[in-house]
């Protein structure tokens, strides 16, 4: 047996499979494309994380638009997280080219053009179905993460929660919690030393300059109601075809806080909600962070830790991350040991360093005999990749450098006008953009102080009222003291010694 022939029978066993599987295109080996000897990966262990890597230029994010494309066709649900804005040609069936027919030709696959059920969501004032939470959702231990607090503060935001539920105020926004804060060591200052002990207001104070920052960076847009369901996420078309639900993130690459704020919370709702469910036949939901290095370099200590937390813990949900990145390197040790699948494309060696990367890229992949697999990856070309996969035993499948398939969609994003037609057909949208401000912590609590205001006001005047009286009533008390202490002149003139000793002189004369 030939090498060729040994190479297309090992690839041939180490991707069949029982169930369901993905194609993602076809074998290679010295640089020649070996038709139908196609390179698969079971639906069974896509829950199991992957990770998308390569230079600029390379093909990445067309393989992330191949997977979303034949996990949708599969049934299952997708989340992207767009953060250059170039996916939401999945809306609209490829117009085809002769280099994508030569292309699937080599390969062995028919090449059929179709649209993917999508549905466009943002997290800022952009076009799309609106994503938000309320601070409630979050609870204190996810804001203290965010916010990045000390213990002292973080234990401060436990007793505004506390204060919030004891006294049925929903803090459902920024605003509401900042009241709270003011509220707390202003005006409720006597209540909470009373209930909860003293509260600082150079702590209150140092978590309201944490929560102005993520104001700026749009938390006032993300926090508040309708409230984002993480159901939503799982919808089906009436033609069984899992949806694709792309998030626009061109607008806050330069908003780490924001970005946190929002995976801390989509992360923890869904390992929340979704029920436990092992390694069943496919996968809940698979969520791809295109741009992943971006997020990693500028993601908080609290983001990282949580991402780390969750891509070990979140598989046995039914649930898969995918990381699309430049460089293996960007993605911490920690998440990438534990992801199964990893499509690499071509490498830049243009330094030392590079060079470096490379060698330590090549030691994550399988032992194989057929490739030198450091050289491989630099000389990789577009639409190529290495390719290792888990079997549906759990079991790495062959490296094999790979003829990716072209995207079945459109490789290029959607006009204005088409961008349009699709939200106004959204039943999301409908649902989520809204505006809802309904009574809250904020209203509430001002209303308490100015019932306070109006009673203080009110004892305070009847207090000058009382005051008032009794003044009155002592005027009069000794007015009239003064009154009965005066005689009237006449009787004064009467009784006085002179007129006594003139009377009685006239009365001695006529008795005389």
């Amino acid at each position: 047996m030939s090498n060729s022939d040994k190479f297309k029978k090992d690839i041939a066993d180490g991707n069949t499979f029982k169930g369901h599987y993905i194609t993602l295109g076809a074998a290679m080996l010295d640089g020649e494309t070996m038709t139908n000897s196609y390179v698969n990966v079971p639906l069974k262990t896509m829950n199991r994380h992957g990770l998308i890597a390569g230079a600029t230029g390379t093909g990445k994010t067309k393989t992330l638009q191949v997977l979303a494309e034949n996990l949708s066709e599969k049934g299952v649900p997708v989340l992207l997280m767009d953060i250059k804005g170039d996916l939401s040609g999945l809306a609209k069936a490829s117009p085809g080219h002769p280099k994508i027919d030569e292309r699937h030709e080599k390969i062995g696959l028919p090449f059929d053009p179709k649209s993917f059920p999508v549905e466009i969501m943002t997290l800022s004032e952009q076009d799309g179905v609106r994503l938000r939470a309320t601070i409630s959702e979050f609870g204190p231990v996810l804001i203290s993460r965010i916010l990045g607090v000390t213990e002292t503060q973080a234990g401060i935001i436990s007793v505004i929660f506390k204060y919030c539920d004891d006294n049925q105020l929903p803090l459902l926004d920024l605003k509401d919690f900042k009241k709270i804060l003011q509220y707390a060591t202003s005006e409720g200052k006597k209540e909470f030393e009373e209930a909860y002990g003293r509260i600082s207001t150079a702590s209150t104070g140092a978590i309201l300059r944490k929560l102005v920052e993520i104001e700026q960076q749009g938390g006032d847009i993300f926090f508040g109601e309708t409230s984002f369901d993480t159901q939503d996420l799982l919808r089906v078309d009436e033609n069984g075809r899992g949806y694709i639900n792309i998030i626009r993130l061109t607008d806050i690459q330069d908003k780490p806080k924001l970005f946190s704020t929002f995976m801390l919370s989509l992360l923890a709702e869904i390992y929340s909600t979704f029920p436990e469910q092992g390694d069943s036949g496919r996968p809940e939901l698979i969520m791809f962070i295109d741009e992943a290095h971006l997020i990693f370099n500028e993601a908080s200590d609290a983001l990282l830790n949580q991402i780390e937390s969750i891509v070990k813990l979140i598989r046995s949900k039914g649930v898969g991350l995918y990381f699309v990145t430049q460089n293996p390197t960007d993605v911490p040790e920690a998440v990438l040991g534990q992801l199964g699948l990893k499509v690499q494309h071509a490498l830049r060696a243009f330094t030392a360093k590079d060079r470096k990367a490379i060698k330590l890229t090549a030691q994550n992949y399988p032992d194989t005999d057929y490739y030198d697999t450091a050289e491989v990856l630099t000389s990789l070309g577009i639409g190529e990749a290495l390719v290792s996969a888990l079997d549906e035993k759990g079991k790495p499948t062959p490296l094999a450098a790979t003829m990716m398939r072209a995207p079945m969609s459109r490789m290029d994003i959607l006009t204005e006008a088409e961008l349009g037609n699709l939200l106004a057909q959204s039943k999301l949208a409908r649902k989520y953009n809204k505006e809802v401000d309904r009574e809250s912590a904020y209203e509430m609590l001002n209303a308490k102080i100015k019932l306070a205001e109006a009673e203080e006001a009110k004892q305070k005047a009847k207090e000058e009222q009382d005051a008032l009286k009794r003044t009155e009533s002592k005027r009069k008390s000794s007015s009239s003291r003064r009154r009965s202490s005066r005689q009237n002149p006449i009787v004064k003139v009467l009784s006085s010694p002179t007129v006594i000793r003139s009377v009685l002189g006239i009365l001695t004369k006529m008795l005389k």
